[in-house]
């Protein structure tokens, strides 16, 4: 059974690289390929009990992060539907490339570590339609703010889910995450930015003309401001609710999205319902890219089947006995992570090293916080906010392998050494 799981993975996987030559969206692989991966599993098992307590698990953590999507990017679409981003835009708006990236580059990091890195690639992805009028460097400044999403959610205890589960589950404090690992996060990042705009350097930025749809819509200064301010206030009181709380991130992006929404139904009550219905979360709400959100669940739900089976355990052992040096084992991981997502990944890892043998911020948990926080940047699919930018943008997978990978590889390997030698030059 273990088998023919692993040979359905590999297919459906590249099914989903192949989506642009195959011209099937890898929405249906990703589901096809989890709907046959559970009932292999489920027939090869003969143990329905077990089954469907399993399944419990992995539909409720994958309705979290898909709940989650949905949230947050009604959110942006609703600010975005004020010109409400305008304040923001307006400020790192250039017809310079280089300029452009850095600026990108920098607000995705810094902003992800106190966000998170999905919340902040949807937003700073959704941008770039008001900054860059060029299909192709769009694509080439979303990757940018992928890599640099992943890398500032890496040092931050609430930047990554990886680290926020080390962090919970005591193998990591806040501190010392942070001051050890910012460095090589922000090498991470620097390395493909410098060789883009290195190459990039004459490039220049088509900006977009102001959309007079848009500006048909009647909406006030004050509108504006306060849809902004909200709906930024909002998304950065998500790790707060989470910590006061205990909820889940989902449910304080809900719960934020529901006083977006009241407050944006009461400001416009007055309005013409054909200028009302343009500003509303309910239209909002149309304007999310469901087919990405709905990739997002067929991958997770597939990825979950090799966790259940044992699969990922099993491969966290081979490798342990293969290569024994924990830097290698922890590099390997991060590097899996591109592929397999990164939850699962640190899940099985946090399983395979215990706290007994490798006490809170060890360095195999400092290194695994970085490798598998960074790791994802490698491939398009390889984190959920490159999943996100991928829907949002159009990203294919090819384009992103051949032209992004490399570049997303060097700052992984320029992180992870920095790091390393940290952890020598400390003793």
């Amino acid at each position: 059974m273990t088998t023919a799981l692993i040979t359905i993975f590999v297919l459906v996987y590249l099914a989903i690289a192949m989506e642009e030559p195959l011209r099937i969206n890898k929405a249906g692989a990703a589901l096809i390929g989890a709907g046959t991966l559970w009932t292999v599993y489920s027939l090869g098992s003969h143990e329905p009990p077990r089954i469907d307590r399993e399944l419990a698990v992995s539909l409720v953590s994958t309705a979290q992060i898909a709940f989650f999507l949905i949230g947050a990017m009604a959110i942006v679409e609703v600010v975005d539907s004020h010109d409400g981003f305008e304040i923001f835009t307006a400020r790192i708006r250039t017809a310079s490339f280089p300029a452009l990236a850095w600026k990108l580059g920098a607000a995705s990091f810094f902003l992800s570590a106190v966000l998170d890195n999905l919340t902040t690639a949807i937003v700073m992805v959704s941008l770039l339609s008001k900054l860059a009028a060029d299909a192709d460097d769009r694509r080439w400044l979303a990757a940018l703010i992928i890599i640099a999403a992943n890398a500032g959610g890496s040092w931050s205890p609430i930047g990554d889910v990886t680290t926020t589960m080390l962090w919970i589950g005591g193998q990591v404090t806040t501190v010392r995450i942070v001051t050890q690992l910012i460095l090589p996060a922000i090498a991470n990042a620097v390395v493909p930015l410098a060789i883009v705009t290195l190459a990039f350097r004459r490039r220049r930025v088509t900006i977009p003309e102001s959309d007079e749809a848009a500006q048909r819509v009647f909406t006030t200064a004050f509108e504006r401001n306060l849809m902004f301010g909200l709906g930024l206030a909002v998304l950065l009181a998500v790790p707060v609710f989470r910590a006061l709380t205990t909820l889940p991130p989902f449910m304080g992006v809900l719960f934020g999205l529901g006083i977006l929404w009241v407050v944006g139904d009461w400001i416009h009550r007055d309005k013409r319902e054909a200028v009302r219905t343009r500003v509303t979360i309910a239209h909002a709400l149309t304007r999310i890219d469901m087919s990405a959100i709905v990739f997002l669940i067929g991958i997770l739900l597939a990825v979950a089947t090799l966790e259940h089976a044992g699969v990922l355990a099993a491969l966290a052992r081979w490798l342990l006995a293969t290569f024994g040096r924990l830097d290698a084992i922890v590099l390997l991981i991060g590097l899996g992570s591109a592929v397999i997502d990164n939850v699962p990944m640190v899940a099985a890892a946090m399983g395979m090293f215990d706290l007994a043998s490798y006490p809170p911020d060890s360095f195999v948990w400092e290194f695994l916080a970085y490798c598998a926080g960074t790791g994802g940047s490698i491939l398009v699919i390889g984190s959920a906010a490159g999943v996100a930018a991928m829907g949002i943008e159009r990203i294919g997978f090819l384009w992103y392998a051949r032209r992004i990978g490399p570049l997303a590889l060097a700052g992984y390997l320029a992180g992870a050494g920095l790091y390393l030698l940290q952890v020598r030059a400390g003793g």
